[in-house]
């Protein structure tokens, strides 16, 4: 069964993180994946949350949004009192991805602000958005003169997998998501750990086998990525 483009069922997009992509945020990275491509940048505010003041740890947020020209009808913008759930739901995964390897004691009191903008979105944008947010992460703590060893505990990728006509596939574009029997989301940290999976069959169900197939692929797909994101941040990389 041929994939989108020919890849191989166990093969990832095309991938690249540029790195310094805006001028005024101090971590700033337009990750591609395939068609895929979302603006990461990461800001450092001097303060914390209410919740926090006084207590001498830092705090990490997200927030997330699909441009207007992003998809192939136009999205509209939120607006006030008009939600997108889907992009809060989203925005929590990126900031809990984030958290789960960062050590807040070690920011002191400041805001690690991660900013995820879908410029084209062709499927994966919340994983892409997660690999993304690492790179503009570790350059934020750069630019901010903070220690990126002792903050960043590991690093942080993230891959979507799934069910397509019978075949276990990495890294699915929109066409094959749409279609997908079954699909997932794997958050992992570059040492082999789990921070999430979302997984779902649609008008399907799943075997336990099925879903170590698509955990072992994932996995292996998110050492590729955790790979690229090295070569990217070269001697800044703080994993």
């Amino acid at each position: 069964m041929s994939r989108p483009g020919g890849r191989q069922p166990n093969q990832l997009r095309p991938s690249s993180f540029e790195r310094g992509y805006t001028r005024n945020a101090p971590g700033s990275v337009l990750v591609r994946m395939g068609r895929t491509v979302v603006l990461c940048t990461c800001c450092v505010e001097p303060k914390v949350p209410d919740f926090l003041v006084g207590k001498g740890k830092g705090w990490l947020t997200a927030e997330y949004g699909m441009l207007p020209g992003s998809t192939n009808t136009r999205k509209p913008r939120d607006k006030a009192g008009k939600v997108d759930g889907r992009g809060v739901e989203i925005q929590r995964l990126i900031g809990r991805s984030l958290r789960a390897v960062v050590d807040l004691a070690k920011l002191g009191e400041r805001t690690l602000w991660i900013d995820c903008d879908v410029i084209d979105a062709d499927g994966g944008t919340r994983t892409a958005a997660i690999s993304g947010a690492f790179v503009a992460l570790a350059d934020a703590l750069h630019a901010a003169n903070l220690p990126a060893r002792e903050v960043v505990r590991a690093s942080v990728a993230a891959v979507s997998v799934g069910v397509v006509d019978g075949e276990v596939r990495l890294d699915l574009e929109y066409v094959e998501d749409r279609d997908a029997d079954v699909d997932a989301n794997l958050v992992m940290t570059g040492d082999g750990r789990f921070i999430e999976v979302q997984g779902t069959g649609e008008e399907a169900t799943f075997t336990r086998a099925e879903l170590d197939r698509l955990l072992a692929l994932g996995e292996a797909g998110i050492r590729q990525i955790t790979e690229a994101q090295k070569a990217a941040l070269g001697e800044r990389w703080p994993a």
